[in-house]
């Protein structure tokens, strides 16, 4: 019996029993140390997962407002396998739109909402169709949760073979449908092509298009409940155990990239599933290229080193950076250049309240960096529009972004958009002094600094994701006072 044709139940889904075996992803029955009872992801459970997509659902129905009489389908697409030589694959990782609505780990999978004939919109079925079981793959790539487990797992409502979407197909063409689906850049190209090229391209020719859903998700993620922040404040702290111990390991001369190692080791060491991205670890004047990642340099006595590191722990990202002298003792122009980038994080991350906006914290910070600049004797030439122009120069990035399950999370949010309860942002102001500026003091030309801490927006004082990560100028030379 086709997907279409099968009777959906308006009563509560009964808990089903996880099936006992290994299935893609771990369960509270493979992984009792990681997922308790009715959890789909670390810390996030079936209950929430289902009320993120009755908040979608919710949203649609508000864009959706006089379009009577039209069914909704939103459609998502998973990430596919990706592969690194022939049959040699990356690990791999989830599309978090697809990820956030129903916490499916697997590639190849298609997420469907679906509204309820004669049924009023948040009201809806979701179903997930997924690669069938099959043993000769299972035995080279590992277990597949297959439908049973799939719904078991997750809690959506019905779970496919993928093969059964085809069933759909004839819905989603259909004059009286409205298809929520981002088709400009799909996922996974491949089943785009299979599945859903020619229905898009039907709807591009009819009066009711294809509707775009991206924004819509990122609108929900942009605001996190409180399961989402626990899981952001494990990902802080052991990040920033993980910079302690970094600090710790610092000696006179060292490579760049024995320190990268150092800081993966000691993130994966208690719990991180992976690095949220490769990280700066900048020693010298290479702290002044801001994506520097070669890391493969060796950090000599009397310079510092710039790391810009986190990680991914339960489907939820991390972001730090910290400056600190390789032998432990600041230098007297780098505790200038250290402690004037200190005072203009704090004002910063003191506006991180209700009302204002990543923009005008930026605003605040190219104004601070001007003022520092011209103490600092890096300014020569007065006046506002100077000073404007001083602070771009000597940092060219802005103040902070979102941050969530990605590093730049929901990047189509503007940064002008005040700040509410629940957001989370970085706050990561910096001065970087390249070594042939002949504008700065010679004692300043090579260094470059930036604090980067994550935090959470509340009705009260922000929420410091990364307190426990040294800055004080004080409490790094005390740890790297205590290196071996």
């Amino acid at each position: 019996m086709s997907c279409l044709q099968r009777r959906y139940s308006l009563q509560p889904v009964p808990e089903r029993k996880i099936p006992n075996r290994c299935l893609g992803q771990p369960s509270p029955f493979t992984h009792p140390h990681l997922l308790r009872p009715g959890e789909v992801t670390p810390g996030i459970s079936q209950v929430e997962y289902a009320l993120r997509r009755h908040k979608l659902m919710s949203l649609i129905h508000k864009e959706a407002q006089g379009q009577s009489g039209t069914d909704h389908i939103v459609v998502l697409l998973s990430n596919p396998t990706y592969y690194m030589s022939n049959d040699i694959p990356y690990t791999f990782h989830q599309d978090n739109n697809f990820l956030y609505l129903c916490g499916f780990q697997e590639p190849d999978s298609i997420l469907v909402l679906q509204s309820l004939p004669g049924k009023q919109l948040p009201s809806h079925k979701a179903m997930l169709f997924v690669p069938r079981r099959d043993p000769s793959r299972e035995l080279w790539d590992g277990p597949r949760s297959g439908t049973d487990g799939a719904v078991a797992l997750t809690g959506v409502d019905e779970a496919y073979t993928l093969e059964e979407f085809q069933h759909l197909v004839p819905k989603l063409k259909a004059e009286t449908s409205t298809v929520w689906y981002d088709w400009t850049k799909p996922p996974h190209a491949q089943l785009h092509s299979d599945y859903m090229r020619r229905p898009t391209e039907a709807k591009a020719r009819s009066k009711n298009k294809v509707q775009g859903i991206q924004q819509l998700i990122q609108r929900l993620r942009l605001i996190k409940s409180p399961a989402e922040i626990a899981r952001m404040q494990i990902a802080g702290k052991l990040t920033s155990q993980a910079f302690i111990e970094t600090m710790l390991a610092s000696k006179a001369p060292v490579e760049e990239a024995f320190l990268y190692a150092k800081f993966e080791f000691e993130c994966r060491a208690r719990g991180a599933d992976i690095l949220a991205y490769p990280p700066v670890v900048a020693g010298g004047n290479r702290s002044n290229t801001l994506h520097y990642v070669k890391n493969n340099q060796l950090i000599k006595d009397g310079e510092m080193v710039l790391l810009d590191g986190g990680c991914e722990s339960a489907c939820y990202v991390s972001d730090i950076t910290r400056t600190w002298p390789i032998n432990g003792r600041f230098t007297a122009p780098q505790a200038q250049l250290y402690e004037a980038v200190l005072e203009i994080q704090r004002a910063c991350l003191a506006l991180c309240s209700p009302g204002t906006s990543l923009e005008s914290i930026y605003s605040l910070m190219l104004t601070l960096i001007g003022q520092k600049l011209k103490e600092l004797g890096i300014r020569k030439s007065t006046g506002e529009s100077a000073a404007f122009q001083a602070a771009r120069k000597y940092c060219p990035h802005h103040v902070g972004h979102y941050l969530g399950m990605d590093v730049h999370d929901t990047p189509d949010v503007s940064r002008s958009l005040p700040l509410q309860p629940g957001m989370v942002v970085t706050v990561e102001p910096g001065i970087y002094i390249p070594e042939d500026d002949r504008d700065a003091p010679e004692k300043f030309r090579g260094l470059g600094v930036r604090i980067e801490d994550d935090v959470v927006v509340t009705e009260d004082s922000p929420l410091i994701l990364s307190a426990d990560c040294p800055k004080e100028i004080n409490d790094i030379e005390h740890i790297c006072s205590r290196a071996s």
